[in-house]
């Protein structure tokens, strides 16, 4: 197994040390794209089809040379012809049929999540009869980025719970590898998925984004810049799989130069909350203007985003690592691994919110 090299950045700013650089350990998974159909165009296709096989049907043949010659021929291969003709234009609007009620359906789920996001945007998300202000600004107005990623989590965290049982079915019913495979492969893209959803979220309120607030209190309890710590995905994995005497020195030596990049993150983002702190306290007291200070600590935050990126970066490759190092069966066992300690800490939290309370 190659260790993940180490190359040490400069910011273009003067505030923090010098940051870990994880090199790409591998390539991308790459997804498959359908090219989109004109549903009109098909129609129209279709139609022509129609009408050219019902007119066959009614002996419309062509011209009347023509129909004098098929006049000739015995009745029985008449009948086959006009027989085949009303079969091809019966499935002709089979088809037809079925692709426009599969364009009607994928339309109407479009314009409900449309109408969902607008509704959030207009109103906020309500949970537990409380709204959540985490979303809000200081003006009270909803910010459309968080109220989109705050959505599109709910609806990750729906299919994440599909995919855990999913795995956990096939490693009980001791699938093929090619059919474990393909279960293990949608499992990495859809953590890929949060990590890129998490981008977008950081650069509408990164704020936001690193305070947890999207996620349940137990969780906020270990995390780190945004998530889970590459390190400790290490410790909750190695205990559920049987790994053999080379596996396991692959994994010792993949955990110290982990540590060292969140070493390395965590020191540069204690140094920029030292220097942010430093200058949005700068300037007179009761000078009744902050204008100063927010411009430049403002350029100082955007620094927040990158480090967002660069952890999840190192989740990335820890994960990708891992699964180079592992079996497929192993990966899937990891990964079912994984999703369940997630789903014990959101568990965790709901007990603790609904325990028996004595009267005060």
């Amino acid at each position: 197994m190659n260790s993940p090299s180490t190359q040490f950045i400069t910011s273009r700013m003067d505030i923090y040390e010098p940051i870990y650089q994880i090199s790409m350990w591998g390539e991308n998974f790459k997804g498959n794209c359908c090219p989109n159909t004109s549903a009109s165009a098909i129609l129209e296709v279709d139609t022509k089809l129609d009408n050219q096989s019902e007119d066959t049907s009614q002996g419309t043949l062509g011209p009347s040379n023509n129909y004098d010659q098929e006049a000739n021929k015995p009745s029985d291969k008449v009948q086959r012809r006009l027989a085949q003709n009303r079969e091809a234009a019966r499935k002709s609007r089979l088809r037809k049929k079925a692709y426009v009620q599969q364009l009607e359906t994928s339309r109407l789920k479009l314009i409900k999540l449309e109408q969902e996001l607008e509704q959030a945007r207009q109103q906020g998300l309500y949970i537990s009869g409380g709204l959540v202000a985490s979303h809000l600004g200081y003006s009270g107005t909803v910010n459309p980025g968080i109220a989109a990623f705050e959505m599109e989590y709910g609806h990750w965290m729906e299919e994440q719970n599909r995919k855990i049982c999913d795995l956990k079915a096939a490693l009980h019913s001791h699938v093929a590898d090619i059919d474990l495979c393909i279960l293990v492969d949608g499992a990495m893209s859809h953590y890929f998925d949060l990590f890129r959803m998490k981008s977008t979220a950081a650069k509408a309120d990164v704020f936001y984004l690193m305070s947890g607030m999207w996620k349940t209190s137990a969780e906020r309890l270990f995390l780190w810049i945004g998530g889970f710590r590459p390190s400790e995905l290490l410790k909750v994995l190695v205990p559920h799989l049987d790994l053999t005497e080379k596996q396991y020195m692959e994994v010792c030596n993949l955990r110290q130069p982990l540590q060292q990049a969140e070493d390395a993150l965590s020191q540069g983002m204690d140094k920029l909350q030292l220097i942010l702190a430093e200058t949005v306290a700068a300037g007179l007291l009761g000078e009744g203007s902050y204008v100063p200070q927010m411009a430049i600590a403002m350029e100082k935050v955007e620094a927040l985003v990158s480090f967002v990126n660069q952890a999840d970066h190192l989740r990335r490759e820890t994960l990708q690592q891992m699964s180079r190092i592992l079996t497929v069966r192993q990966t899937a066992r990891g990964l079912l691994a994984l999703g369940e300690y997630l789903q014990r800490l959101r568990t965790l939290s709901s007990h603790w919110a609904t325990r028996p309370r004595e009267p005060a």
